[in-house]
């Protein structure tokens, strides 16, 4: 019901005066909940981004706990061009010489002279044998089968042994070669006419066959013990090592753990540490100008969090050690950084202490005593999770700043429902008081206009 004025026209009891009223009652009992509101919802973004944070330092934790990391080996070559050298993980950490004398190589045979590709093999039909080593292929050809026919049937028949190409060498001078596909002694090859005893084929396929290239196997020194293989891909000489070799010539090998990918990780997560431990520091910061303030100052489980996160790190190490002794440097705010070269220094010494010092395992002390270590890393990601963790500090504390705002919306539903219902009645109650007074008026009206007429 729209209010115009009342009170006899004195302009009293208005709409305006009603809105008036509203306001100081919205400034009184709403506007506190909408600053409480929004300082939640401000919380709570914050909360987010150290959620974020805080699950970023867990996940790069866990690639760290992983076994395999310290287990990835890498190997290098001093000389490429003799040898390249790779290692599966958890291969032996390993050095030694190699001395390559000469290169397996694949037989190569080559036929006679034929005029062209399709030149015809034979006068009569018959069978040949092709051996390969120590697999012979019988192959049936026809009196009008060509060298390429014959080609193409020794590439069906003996595909798995041998590969054959025709070449032409010269104008009128076409030739078959066979290539052995396996390398090394053994893989002679020859064909025999087993029909007609030569009568059909031409001997440009038999005893015109010639030797390009022999089978040899590969010799080479390891350690300076000669070996021999059949091939140049070593890969039976050590367990998870495989050695190509490349030309005749000398390197020295080395398989290590892998630094860099270590090194790597360990960089990892002292970016997602340290990110995180600068948040918590800007979020919890106290300072008498509420400018300058941290969003979770006045929290006690946002400021131990960050308390936390600096004492899990001095606190790593189980006894036998310190991070800082293996290249986790610990700046004065409480920032990590890696010293790569301690660490290559502790690896260097002992591989396998630093992989149970960091990954847990066992730990030969200086005294020669063994220790069962749970690792360092393993450590702090047990004291990350009690607050990443599903249910753990982070989850109940998201809970709560949530129902907190969630409260505080209903609140606040309530408060305004409360004020609606009360202006609506003092709307009506302002509009009765206008009727009254209108009513008035008129009765005032009324004696006047009867006093002036007896008067007059």
């Amino acid at each position: 019901m729209a209010i115009s004025s009342l009170g006899a026209g004195a302009g009293i009891l208005t709409q305006d005066l009603l809105d008036q009223l509203r306001e100081a009652d919205q400034a009184q009992y709403i506007d506190p909940l909408d600053s409480r509101v929004t300082e939640e919802k401000k919380k709570q973004d914050a909360f987010k981004v150290i959620d974020a944070y805080m699950d970023n330092v867990d996940g790069s934790l866990s690639t760290l706990t992983e076994y395999g990391v310290f287990e990835a080996r890498a190997a290098t070559s001093s000389n490429e061009d003799a040898a390249t050298v790779t290692a599966a993980d958890s291969s032996d950490i390993q050095d030694f010489s190699l001395e390559v004398l000469n290169l397996a190589t694949k037989e190569i045979e080559q036929s006679g002279t034929f005029t062209s590709k399709t030149s015809e093999i034979a006068s009569a039909p018959g069978k040949l044998d092709l051996t390969v080593g120590s697999k012979t292929y019988t192959i049936d050809y026809t009196s009008s089968a060509t060298l390429e026919d014959l080609k193409n049937l020794i590439n069906k028949e003996a595909s798995d042994s041998v590969t054959a190409t025709i070449v032409q060498i010269a104008e009128d001078d076409f030739r078959l070669f066979l290539n052995a596909k396996e390398s090394g002694e053994g893989q002679e090859i020859s064909i025999v006419d087993v029909v007609g005893e030569g009568e059909g084929l031409n001997t440009a396929l038999t005893t015109g066959m010639s030797n390009v290239q022999d089978a040899v196997d590969a010799q080479f020194k390891y350690n300076s013990q000669t070996i021999t293989r059949s091939s140049n891909v070593v890969d039976d000489l050590l367990s998870g090592v495989t050695i190509t070799l490349k030309e005749a010539g000398t390197t020295n090998v080395s398989v290590e753990q892998d630094r860099d990918n270590i090194a790597s990780k360990i960089e990892n997560f002292i970016s997602k540490y340290n990110s995180a431990l600068y948040q918590l520091g800007e979020d919890t910061k106290s300072s008498e100008n509420a400018d300058e303030r941290g969003i979770f100052s006045n929290e006690s489980i946002i400021k131990s969090m960050k308390s936390d996160m600096l004492n899990m790190i001095v606190r790593a190490g189980e006894g036998v050690g310190r991070l800082q002794d293996y290249g986790i440097e610990i700046e004065d705010d409480g920032r990590l950084s890696l010293d790569t070269a301690t660490l290559n220094q502790m690896l260097d010494e002992n591989p396998q202490n630093v992989q149970a010092f960091f990954a847990g395992g066992t730990f030969t002390k200086s005294d020669g005593s063994e220790v069962e270590l749970e690792g360092a890393f393993v450590e702090i990601q047990e004291d990350v999770s009690k607050y990443t963790s599903y249910n753990a500090t982070l989850d109940q504390y998201g809970n709560l700043l949530t129902s907190k705002l969630e409260s505080l919306d209903e609140q606040r539903t309530k408060a305004l429902e409360r004020l609606t219902v009360k202006y609506e009645i003092m709307a009506k109650q302002f509009a009765a008081y206008d009727l009254v007074i209108t009513q008035l008026n008129s009765v005032s009206t009324m004696f006047t206009d009867l006093v002036n007429s007896e008067s007059s």
